[in-house]
């Protein structure tokens, strides 16, 4: 059955089910879970701004990003390592999420991603894209769809 789990997260309420549900999946499996947080890249410099000003903003946007990406795992592995399953983070920066979760999934020698979705569709989805649908149009392995 399944071994190692990717488990997309963001910090969000949503995501906190992944968490749990992945948590529980992984002890009954006996699997260990790869949590991952993809955070955004710096915005671009306006046209106007000089180059010392964004530069604080860069590094302002990185401790920011890096603490966020901090915060969250270091909670995704307290609840995992209180339940007795191997955890190990990773992260990413870009904004090319569903690729970065296919390709960590395959670095990491994942056999299953458990995403959680927002349930979009419409307008709403194309206003704010389906990374769950994006990995799912990518990726080989199985992807587990909690909504």
């Amino acid at each position: 059955m399944f071994q190692h789990l990717l488990v997309p997260v963001d910090g969000s309420e949503i995501a906190a089910r992944a968490m749990q549900v992945s948590i529980e999946l992984a002890r009954k499996l006996g699997a260990s879970i790869t949590g991952f947080i993809v955070e955004p890249p710096a915005p671009p410099p306006p046209p106007a701004q000089r180059p010392v000003r964004y530069l604080d903003t860069l590094e302002q946007h990185e401790r920011r990003i890096t603490e966020h990406a901090r915060d969250v795992l270091a909670g995704f592995e307290a609840r995992a390592r209180a339940a007795g399953v191997p955890f190990q983070g990773r992260t990413a920066c870009t904004g090319l999420v569903e690729e970065a979760i296919v390709e960590t999934a395959q670095r990491e020698g994942c056999d299953l991603i458990v995403m959680v979705t927002h349930g979009r569709h419409g307008w709403s989805e194309l206003l704010h894209g389906s990374h769950t649908k994006g990995v799912l149009t990518r990726s080989r392995l199985p992807l587990l769809v909690l909504h």
